[in-house]
Formats: C-alpha cells, structure tokens, sequence
C-alpha cells in the first residue's frame, strides 16, 4: 500500500564557503554529535587539501567524486513464494547522493593514520579518478544488479 502524497523534504541551505547544497548536505552527513562547525572544519580544510595536490577546483573534484561514486542500480530483496529474490532497482537521485556520501565517509574512515581531513581528502580525489575503496563498493553493487537482471520482472 502507498501514500497518496509525499511530504516535501525539507530545504537544506548552501553551505558558507561554495554556496553549494551538495557541500552543506555532506557536511551534515560528516557532523557527529550536532557538531556541525568542527565538521566544517574538517570538509573544508580537505577542500584545501585537494586544491593543493590536484591544482583543481576542489568543488569541481568534489561533484566529479559524487557523481563517480553514485550507483545507477542497486538491489531490493523481495519475497516471492517463500523464496527472496535479489531485484534489481533504478537508484532515485536523492538516494544516490545519500549512497555515494555514506560510501566516501565509509572509505575515508576505513584508511589508516593521518587526521581524517587527509584521509577525506584522498577518498575524494581517488573517487574523482575512478579508484578507491568508494568506487568498490560502487561497481560490486552494480554487479550485483546486472548479476541478478534475470529476476527485473518482479519489481517492487
């Protein structure tokens, strides 16, 4: 059974720094404890980090990261008959960006040694160039969905 309608998410401000809604919404996913300014804190000096090694726009590197990052298709588990089928799904923008934000901060906690600016600040220019541990998870996920194609005609 489904809604008639959904309610509006709510409007996130642009952050300070880029006046981006991307950047402000990952800053939101990195806050710990409503810790927002230390979070902040430590997006932006990776941002630094990333104009300094890559003499690139760190906006540019950083959208260019999400959008690497984001998967087209994922899999539902749906039941049918007793036994659970793999589906697979089209992935909605906004889930994308959640996806993609949990699976950077995943992999930049995940390295070892340095302070986590660092270590943020290679997840995302190593998902910029199409490598890491983010865009691993990324490609195993699509693998799953075009493993489990055969099963598309029972969508969810």
């Amino acid at each position: 059974m489904s809604r008639r309608n959904k309610p509006e998410k709510p409007g996130i401000p642009p952050d300070v720094r880029y006046k981006s809604v991307e950047v402000q919404s990952f800053i939101n996913r990195l806050m710990r404890r409503g810790k927002k300014s230390l979070a902040q804190g430590i997006l932006y000096d990776a941002m630094d980090l990333i104009e300094a090694r890559t003499k690139r726009n760190a906006l540019e590197v950083f959208e260019h990261a999400i959008r690497n990052v984001s998967p087209a298709m994922e899999v539902k588990p749906r039941r049918v008959g007793g036994a659970t089928y793999q589906i697979p799904m089209e992935v909605t923008p906004y889930r994308r960006f959640a996806l993609a934000t949990r699976w950077i901060l995943g992999a930049a906690k995940e390295r070892s040694g340095k302070s986590f600016a660092e270590k943020l600040a290679d997840e995302l220019i190593d998902a910029a160039n199409n490598t890491g541990a983010a865009m691993r998870k990324r490609d195993e996920t699509h693998k799953m969905a075009e493993a489990n194609r055969a099963f598309s005609h029972y969508r969810v």
